[in-house]
């Protein structure tokens, strides 16, 4: 937090969307931030402007006087409301994936960096509970070697999706935080998907990959399904973590020692290992989107640690050459290195 008398940063928002609607909410009432004003071509439908202004665009946010900007317009207009706030030297968040291709990130994140603007990636998941208290775990050692990590993010599709498909929109999600809980960058990756909803971009996908230290992912994503999914599981050699980021909880199941499990020697060798005890931690879970925003007003504000807790552009390039390595694979039907 920002402490008494701390400058107020001056902040704007573009785009008044699904997400958008939430960072205005959450700006709003952010300590040491005044939301000034928001903008959207399309005018305030959800009614989150709050009596401040509402403007057509990034030109008209700009002139209000900002500091930074949050933008959450449609992922194929990120290149160009990015290049005008970073013209002006306005510090951005932009929601993710931070450009539609691996050429615009590029460009965004070289520009940005050139600018000596912190530029950042809404990758939510991140600075949801469950995972920043798995990361912290896995750092400790609690689960030793990391052997697998398995993903499943699926549920109905969202109308509000029109310009990417399954891979840019849903799995960024999750090959960003994979890459994070683990600290390590996916070296391969390979991929199957498919049309089943009647739109041009793909609505399902099936990823398998390989990380820096050989672990082996593999993510499950789809619009498909009526049943809301959003589960990471990591396995080690001493159990593993489960987390849920859709109630923020983190469980582990440990493997049983070889004391409990001497009688049961046949039934040992059946499964692989042994069940052992299962605990559910007990976290603090604040709102996720506030943390979120909290680091990228300290990292504005170069306090805090601001500037290594948000999402760098850089990083958000990664996730998308991923996710272009996971398309071209299903494409072409093979592995794509990294």
């Amino acid at each position: 937090m920002t402490g008494q008398g701390s400058p107020v940063l001056r902040a704007g928002l573009i785009g008044l969307g699904m997400m958008g609607r939430h960072h205005a909410r959450v700006l709003g009432s952010l300590d040491g931030v005044e939301l000034v004003a928001v903008a959207d071509a399309g005018g305030d439908v959800h009614g989150v402007a709050g009596g401040r202004p509402v403007l057509a665009d990034a030109e008209q946010l700009i002139a209000a006087g900002i500091d930074f900007c949050v933008v959450a317009v449609p992922t194929v207009f990120h290149t160009e409301v990015g290049l005008q706030l970073a013209a002006a030297g306005v510090h951005t968040l932009m929601e993710k994936p931070l450009a539609p291709d691996v050429a615009s990130a590029t460009v965004l994140a070289d520009t940005f960096e050139r600018a000596g603007l912190v530029g950042a990636v809404g990758h939510i998941e991140r600075f949801n509970p469950s995972l920043q208290e798995l990361r912290k775990r896995l750092e400790q050692g609690e689960l030793g070697e990391i052997f697998q990590v398995v993903t499943r993010r699926q549920g109905p599709f969202p109308g509000r999706i029109a310009d990417v498909g399954v891979v840019k929109d849903l799995a960024t999600h999750d090959i960003d935080s994979t890459a994070w809980v683990t600290r390590q960058p996916y070296t391969s990756i390979s991929a199957h998907t498919a049309y089943r909803s009647g739109r041009e971009h793909e609505d399902l996908i099936a990823m398998t990959g390989r990380l820096g230290d050989g672990t082996v992912v593999n993510h499950l994503v789809n619009w498909l399904s009526p049943m809301k999914e959003r589960v990471t599981i990591v396995t080690g050699e001493k159990g593993c973590f489960v987390a849920d980021t859709l109630t923020a909880d983190l469980t582990f199941y440990a493997n049983a020692s070889a004391a409990t499990t001497e009688s049961w020697e046949a039934m040992q060798v059946f499964r692989g290992v042994a069940e052992g005890d299962m605990v559910r931690y007990a976290i603090a879970k604040p709102e996720p989107l506030r943390t979120e925003l909290e680091a990228f007003r300290d990292a504005v504000l170069d306090v805090n640690g601001g500037r290594e807790r948000i999402v760098s552009m850089r990083q958000g390039l990664e996730v998308v050459r991923v996710a272009e390595a996971a398309l071209e694979s299903a494409a072409k039907n093979t592995a794509v290195g990294l």
